[in-house]
């Protein structure tokens, strides 16, 4: 989260209500934000709202089947009816598409790597012939099968521990993402957090969105300071893979950037840092892949750091945001220009 803190003035009175799903990594990551609001001298609660992906985990109904955006949009919903002032998704789980009904910020992101959690303690390329490996994104199924066929890949719904506790009754091993375990302390239990070159993760995996209503300027206040970005810059790009695609949250497409920093810059220059960003999209049966790259060169302080280049004050910060997203569109074309329109609808 940002280090800045905004001066304290008469709307830091007012109690705002963070809207979250009730399972525990919901309710952590809401924690983190509500955390940050309050170092900076806002009040705020969070506000449990239910949402019908609930139920549908404790079912075990495959994502596919209950529709694209059913975790987030329940929440959206209690947003725009005033139920609660922000709301805090897994920017992974919007939909791509612009709402005019919302601003949003993106705290500092966490590593958006996948892991492997299994019985034995062994990496995925470690596994026994035949392993029984839990997972239900397509995105994860043809990546896996592209490297090791051999595997029986079975359905996986639930929380974390649910789905991790699979290894203990039918499963060898499941597939989740580092952000989750991070999130929840429980990072010790992955055998180990897969290459991305191996296992390529979704667009804007480990990214939170913090979202508020577009006419409420004093919550958009009270959270653009968590901005970080870098992280938001990163996400933008990699979701912009997604959008031109037209393919939703659930297709085996790919996303993931890196920041590095520019050698060539001149002691006496603004610091210059390039974000490289990586879109792929992948066959169901593991028998093709597609992958193109972009980049890009920006003049702002190092990405690690935790400045949090707060929305609400850098006059830049749409340009950047823009310039990010432009990368990613332009790697969604030439995956088009490759054939990535064929294996997406070969994947419906």
């Amino acid at each position: 989260m940002s280090n800045t803190t905004p001066n304290p003035t008469a709307e830091h009175s007012r109690t705002f209500l963070i809207g979250t799903r009730r399972s525990a990594l919901a309710t952590t990551q809401t924690s983190h934000v509500r955390a940050a609001m309050l170092a900076a001298g806002y009040q705020a609660e969070l506000h449990l709202v239910h949402t019908p992906g609930d139920a549908s985990q404790a079912a075990q109904t495959p994502v596919a089947q209950i529709g694209v955006g059913v975790f987030t949009e329940t929440l959206r919903k209690a947003l725009e009816a005033g139920e609660c002032d922000v709301a805090v998704h897994s920017f992974k789980d919007l939909p791509t598409a612009p709402d005019p009904r919302f601003r949003t910020v993106v705290p500092r992101r966490v590593d958006p790597r996948e892991v492997l959690v299994s019985r034995n303690g062994e990496a995925l390329l470690e596994l026994p012939q035949g392993a029984k490996v839990g997972t239900s994104a397509p995105r994860r199924v043809s990546q896996i099968r592209a490297v090791r066929p051999d595997l029986e890949l079975m359905p996986l719904r639930g929380n974390i521990d649910t789905r991790m506790g699979r290894t203990e009754k039918d499963l060898d091993a499941v597939v989740l993402a580092r952000a989750g375990l991070e999130r929840v302390g429980q990072l010790d239990r992955a055998a180990e957090s897969i290459d991305p070159s191996t296992i390529m993760p979704a667009p804007a995996q480990g990214a939170l969105s913090v979202e508020v209503r577009a006419d409420d300027d004093a919550a958009w206040q009270a959270v653009s300071h968590l901005d970080h970005l870098p992280s938001h810059m990163a996400a933008v790009a990699e979701r912009a893979v997604l959008s031109t695609l037209e393919a939703g949250c659930t297709a085996p497409v790919a996303a993931y950037s890196l920041w590095t920093e520019r050698e060539d810059t001149a002691d006496s220059a603004p610091e210059q840092h390039v974000l490289r960003v990586f879109g792929g999209v992948f066959a169901m049966d593991g028998s093709r892949k597609l992958v193109q790259v972009g980049e890009a060169t920006f003049d702002i302080p190092s990405p690690t750091s935790d400045k949090g280049f707060p929305a609400a004050e850098e006059p830049r910060w749409q340009e950047y945001i823009d310039a990010a997203r432009a990368i990613g569109t332009d790697i969604g074309k030439k995956l088009l220009k490759d054939g990535a329109a064929e294996i997406v609808a070969e994947a419906d």
